[in-house]
């Protein structure tokens, strides 16, 4: 026991600052445990779970993650997609296909660089993980920047979730010496997901009041190709305040000219 204690407390202390790992709708508690493990081997503790199959506690977990106990028992736990990146400025998604979602794509060593540089600068970065079934939908992946693409066999190109884990904190950790970020066009920090997701939600609010979704069974699909749009740009609160106003003056005037 006293081992155990000695371990854990070393781990915290080579624990930095790091991406969070968000795993969507997992299945197996041993997966879950394993993808922790695998997280503290390099360095690597905030774990975020959204509508794990099995709940959360989960014993099999705390298990199978053996002295990765730091990893599990600051585990969090959302309903959606949404609420688990809200605090979040930059979200990569790990899916083997692009499917629909125009999205920059990223090797490994790519990812880890653009991670390095933005949590240096300060920001909350985020990884999107699959359940072990489906993986990533196409509207779990428009939340994303990015698109993290692994080189696998193509003919077998399906990863195990904890395996996934392993590699993107390997590589992570591979990643030092990478400079800063820099915005010497705003003196205002990036804006989070949730700052984001509400101008979106008010933009789609304007657009389907005067009509531009059509035909309606193609909404969903445009709604996802323009949040990937106004991902890309990587927005700063200041912007997106900026925005907010644009659609206000619009949705005035346009009000003006129906009366």
């Amino acid at each position: 026991m006293t081992k155990l204690r000695i371990s854990r407390k070393k781990a915290q202390e080579r624990v930095s600052p790091a991406p969070l790992f968000i795993l969507v709708a997992p299945q197996m508690g041993e997966n879950i445990g394993a993808a922790a493990r695998a997280m503290l081997n390099f360095g690597v503790s905030g774990l975020r779970l959204v509508n794990p199959r099995d709940g959360w506690p989960n014993s099999k977990a705390a298990a199978t993650a053996s002295g990765a106990a730091i990893v599990i028992d600051q585990t969090q736990v959302f309903d959606s997609v949404d609420e688990a990146i809200a605090d979040c400025q930059y979200v990569v998604a790990t899916t083997a296909r692009r499917r629909e979602v125009p999205l920059p794509v990223l090797t490994p060593v790519e990812m880890a660089q653009a991670l390095k540089k933005r949590v240096a600068a300060g920001e909350r970065c985020a990884v999107l993980f699959g359940g072990e079934r489906n993986g990533l939908s196409s509207d779990d992946v428009a939340h994303a920047d990015a698109i993290l693409s692994i080189p696998v066999n193509p003919a077998f190109a399906s990863l195990n979730l904890s395996q996934a884990a392993l590699l993107v904190a390997y590589e992570w950790s591979r990643a030092d010496g990478a400079a800063p970020i820099e915005n010497p066009m705003s003196e205002t920090q990036t804006a989070t997901r949730e700052e984001l997701d509400q101008f979106l939600y008010r933009l789609e609010s304007a657009l389907d009041d005067s009509g531009y979704f059509f035909p309606p069974e193609k909404r969903s699909g445009m709604v996802r190709n323009m949040r990937a749009a106004f991902s890309r740009a990587s927005f700063t609160e200041l912007e997106v305040r900026t925005l907010h106003g644009v659609i206000k003056s619009l949705s005035r005037r346009t009000d003006n000219q129906k009366d």
